[in-house]
């Protein structure tokens, strides 16, 4: 666990002098004039998109549709709701913003901002049209030239935030970061697809500004990533899906969506008492408090809070009263190794829910955003409907691994 910890502070020590060592006029320049050719030409990026086209050609137009880039659809994931207002970080041609607009109804309000002129035509080109195909008697949509680490819009303004493979060309995540949480209202969320890697990117790519185009040499590992968030003040975040998307020279980038909450103020309430069900034995939240597995704690109205966010809902148990059941019964939850041999085949796990440290049954401890090497067996246990959403799964091998069978522990535990 020591290790690990080292490992995070240095690697943030190295984002902080990365930072300071960029270009950040030139990189802005540069990612904004490759977008801009790309409208103008339809040029392709080397984006993992997941659009629904042929539901989205029934309201938005084909030039809109031609010059979509992203990581994943933010809008498209039922986040959402009517009459909310809705901030698209790095909206392009407005793809996500005419999607939530169709979300919000007539009654919600979406904002789209970015830094590329030719984007931001072709997108309040559009925005007229989309809202006559949405039966709209008036668009509901707004575009800006602005950056994302200084938006132009109000504080405590937004209902949602939205952004699609946008933040990792941002030279200052940092900024970008407090900027959502400036614009957020409290009881306000984002929901955001983006490029991680999960190592530091070396001084090579970082200073490369066409893979800085590609969404690469501006990726935040993905612990630099979650640390960021909360620094600022975000809880509950939490990946909603994420998937591999590219390596180079060993490093691995991954396709992410998470979600996190600005909590609203908190209210006083009866005494709470929190017992962690399972599948971890021991997890720590994001406020620093450790539980223990079917032992209840007493907590204060913010960690009430938490816990009731979507990701640590169903680990956790809320009661007015200390939980008494005993350790080996409902309702606790543990999945174990099953009793074999387990392989070696270049997996990798990654916590990623709004824990910043879990242990499973046969004692291994994840920090979150930090890759931990897994063996087959409990590569079957983190695929258990319990610990899915918990984590990224993702394999570093380069060739088709024949891993030899090992006894990884006497008693039949794991690794």
């Amino acid at each position: 666990m020591l290790l690990a910890n080292l490992v995070t502070c240095s690697n943030l020590h190295l984002l902080i002098d990365r930072e300071e060592l960029m270009p950040t006029d030139d990189i802005t320049r540069k990612v904004s004039e490759r977008y801009a050719r790309a409208a103008a030409t339809g040029e392709q990026m080397c984006c993992p998109t997941a659009y629904d086209f042929d539901d989205l050609r029934s309201f938005i137009p084909e030039e809109v549709l031609r010059i979509s880039y992203g990581c994943g659809t933010p809008a498209g994931l039922a986040t959402v709701l009517s009459g909310e207002t809705v901030l698209d970080i790095g909206s392009g041609g407005g793809i996500d913003c005419f999607d939530a607009a169709r979300r919000v109804g007539p009654t919600g309000r979406v904002i789209g901002i970015d830094m590329t002129e030719t984007m931001l035509e072709i997108a309040r080109r559009n925005a007229l049209l989309v809202s006559r195909n949405l039966g709209y008697a008036a668009s509901n949509m707004t575009f800006h030239r602005g950056m994302a680490d200084a938006m132009p819009v109000e504080d405590d303004s937004i209902d949602l935030i939205i952004s699609n493979c946008v933040i990792n060309l941002a030279p200052d995540k940092r900024a970008v970061f407090r900027e959502m949480y400036r614009a957020l209202k409290p009881g306000g969320r984002f929901t955001i697809s983006d490029i991680v890697s999960d190592q530091a990117v070396p001084q090579y790519l970082v200073h490369d500004a066409q893979k800085w185009g590609d969404c690469l040499s501006g990726a935040l590992p993905m612990w630099e990533y979650f640390e960021g968030m909360r620094n600022v003040g975000f809880l509950g975040v939490h990946q909603v899906a994420s998937r591999p998307w590219h390596a180079i020279d060993g490093i691995h980038f991954l396709s992410l969506t998470l979600t996190g909450y600005k909590l609203p103020h908190s209210m006083p309430r009866p005494d709470v008492y929190a017992t962690l069900r399972g599948p971890f034995s021991d997890a720590t939240d994001e406020l620093g408090r450790t539980y223990v597995r079917g032992v209840p704690q007493l907590i204060d109205d913010r960690t009430a809070q938490l816990l009731g966010t979507p990701s640590l809902e169903p680990l956790f148990i809320l009661t007015e009263q200390p939980m008494t059941a005993p350790p080996d019964a409902s309702p606790w939850l543990s999945v174990l190794p099953e009793d074999r041999p387990c392989v070696w085949k270049g997996d990798y796990a990654i916590l990623m829910t709004a824990l910043t440290q879990a242990a499973d049954d046969d004692h291994h401890i994840y920090q979150r955003g930090v890759p931990l090497e897994v063996c087959s067996k409990t590569l079957t246990v983190l695929e258990h409907a319990a610990y899915r959403p918990c984590f990224a799964i993702y394999n570093r091998a380069s060739e088709v691994v024949q891993g030899t069978q090992i006894d990884c522990a006497p008693a039949g535990g794991c690794c």
